[in-house]
């Protein structure tokens, strides 16, 4: 068992879904708000450890969980009132304060996430966002697009400028290209080959990719040869009402259609290589999760499954998080089953399932 104690793996889930209050704005140090990825979160530092817990979030305005600075500026933890332990930061990158020749500051092409993660959404728009009646009823990819904190395309030249910088300046081990997705049957594997291999020339970087699942499975070879190293493809929501009702454009890809896109795509990129974002609290019972979690690795797929986070000005802004009792639920018997399949998250090459910043999940997982 990862060594990190119970009683702390309770507590740092309790953060996850319940989220914290800040009492004070300095305490804003690289939290995100709105777009595509972990938004509306702050990295903080436990023990060690580092998690994106929701601080603007409607659900984190009446957490129990507080942070309050000490005379020596130091940030305590406080649930209830009751001091709990010290907290840190992640701090704002050296690669923050530069811009392109023409302009763009770096952190409008890509951010850090956690301490150590690069991460871009290289096509702000997506064609499941265009119509209310089409978008994922979760997602605020055209929030940070619109709010102008970020831009609509990312080129390949500006990434690989700017995760040349990331790595020079902060250290960078790893980074996440996500997309939009076009109008292409494709869908968005063409932009990040493109990317990725740009990004491969100028820095030795491991990059996980994430797409829907392609029209033709030869993309997973084109994005392997590329540079990719891991790749991402996210069901988030399984049950296929619930598929229709939350993401009704999106769930057109059945997960069945997903089923055989990650066969295909682990021939390419090797057990533990494929990943999925599952969200958990959306409607999907814990029995659902868990049996398809178990389909997922007998497939050579890791599953990573987070709490879910409501986020604000999207269509569910005000649907409740899942408590921590769910999430443990879930993530326990979750944890011995990624141990017996031997696909440790410690040995994915780069992505969110590496990270693990976005759930407790790798703090469950024992040893095969």
């Amino acid at each position: 068992m990862n060594s990190i104690a119970t009683t702390e793996q309770d507590l740092l889930t309790a953060l996850q879904t319940r989220g914290v209050r800040l009492l004070n704005p300095s305490q804003e140090h690289v939290s995100r708000r709105g777009g595509a990825g972990p938004s509306d979160h702050q990295a903080l530092v436990i023990n060690g450890e580092t998690i994106m817990v929701p601080v603007h979030t409607g659900a984190a305005m009446y957490s129990p969980f507080t942070l309050q600075e000490d005379e020596q500026r130091a940030h305590k933890l406080l649930r209830d009132g009751i001091p709990l332990t010290e907290v840190g930061f992640a701090q704002s990158p050296g690669f923050y304060q530069r811009q392109t020749a023409d302009g763009i500051p770096y952190h409008q092409i890509a951010t850090l996430h956690g301490t150590d993660v690069l991460a871009t959404t290289v096509l702000q728009t997506c064609i499941r966002y265009e119509k209310r009646s089409k978008t994922c009823k979760f997602c605020a990819i055209g929030q940070s697009l619109a709010a102008g904190r970020t831009i609509a395309y990312k080129t390949p030249a500006m990434l690989a400028e700017v995760a040349r910088a990331a790595v020079e300046l902060d250290g960078v081990k790893h980074m996440v290209m996500t997309t939009g997705t076009p109008a292409s049957p494709d869908r968005g594997a063409k932009i990040l080959c493109e990317s990725v291999a740009a990004v491969k020339t100028a820095v030795d970087l491991p990059i996980q990719v994430q797409c829907e699942p392609p029209d033709d499975p030869a993309w997973f070879q084109r994005l392997r040869e590329a540079g990719a190293d891991a790749l991402g493809m996210h069901l988030e929501v399984i049950s296929p009402e619930l598929r229709r009702s939350i993401m009704p454009a999106k769930a057109e890809v059945t997960v069945t259609q997903y089923m055989q896109a990650f066969r295909d795509a682990v021939a390419v990129f090797g057990r533990g290589q494929v990943s999925t974002y599952i969200l958990a609290g959306l409607g999907d019972s814990r029995e659902t999760i868990l049996e398809t979690c178990t389909e997922l690795l007998e497939l050579g797929v890791y599953p990573f499954v987070v709490p879910f986070v409501p986020i604000r000005g999207t269509p569910l802004e005000d649907h409740p998080p899942p408590d921590s009792e769910f999430m443990t639920a879930i993530l326990q018997p979750l944890g011995r089953a990624i141990g017996a399949a031997g696909l440790h998250s410690s040995d994915i090459k780069a992505g969110c399932g590496r990270c693990g910043a976005c759930s407790t999940q790798s703090r469950y997982e024992t040893a095969s």
